[in-house]
């Protein structure tokens, strides 16, 4: 929260002459968070059009203080490609990516134990509704609360044979995995950090994506100028 002034006598601070923020736009609606979630904002805070204008520093709990020898390093290193070096390197150790039956390995699929975060990441970025796709959403539901709305097809209540479906292939995703969701903790912490040490004092940062029929996106309300806004 940032700080604020208090105007003695001014009355309710929804008044026109001192909030000059519209107050009324688009929400996060109850079906597409969760009341809970990791992180020091709620849900309906970061679902909001007003976080996408006025974004804040998003940290998962505890991530940062467990891995705080990580970060030390990191503060350490003056080059990026040497801190991707080092990260690299901290998830091979700490997860004993390289040596499985130093985590506990002992038998069964070993392509599943070998289900790393490389190997999510890839098969997201390839096909965002795969089961590595749904593993990233569903990483997303639990730290941020934020509900999945489409896996292959819409997903509208948690009854439905879509949304079954989904849950499904989260959890095959996941079966006989190393501590898979704490390697993206991790991941994201690290993101956020080398951002911030790129580009120190920067809010915001422009990306591309190309999307078919957005005329079937759900929509949360009007935005500036009338244009809508889509989840």
């Amino acid at each position: 929260m940032g700080a604020g002034v208090f105007v003695a006598g001014a009355g309710c601070d929804n008044s026109p002459g001192l909030c000059r923020a519209d107050d009324k736009g688009p929400t996060l609606p109850r079906h597409a968070r969760l009341p809970i979630n990791r992180c020091n904002l709620p849900a309906v805070i970061l679902g909001s059009l007003r976080f996408q204008q006025h974004p804040a520093p998003l940290k998962l709990d505890g991530v940062e203080e467990l891995h705080r020898d990580l970060f030390r390093r990191l503060d350490a290193c003056a080059g990026p490609e040497r801190r991707g070096e080092i990260f690299r390197d901290y998830m091979t150790v700490r997860f004993r990516l390289e040596h499985l039956d130093e985590a506990g390995f002992s038998g069964g699929p070993r392509e599943r134990a070998k289900a790393n975060y490389v190997r999510m990441l890839r098969g997201w970025s390839f096909d965002s509704d795969s089961r590595e796709g749904a593993v990233l959403k569903g990483w997303v539901e639990s730290r941020f609360g934020l509900l999945p709305r489409y896996h292959g097809e819409p997903l509208r209540e948690g009854d439905t044979s879509a949304y079954q479906r989904y849950v499904e292939m989260r959890a095959q995703g996941l079966y006989g995995t190393n501590a898979l969701e704490a390697q993206l903790d991790l991941v994201y912490a690290y993101c956020q950090y080398e951002f911030a040490r790129q580009r120190p004092g920067v809010s915001h940062l422009t990306l591309y994506r190309g999307t078919n029929r957005l005329d079937e996106y759900e929509r949360q309300g009007a935005g500036p100028g009338g244009s809508r806004c889509c989840s």
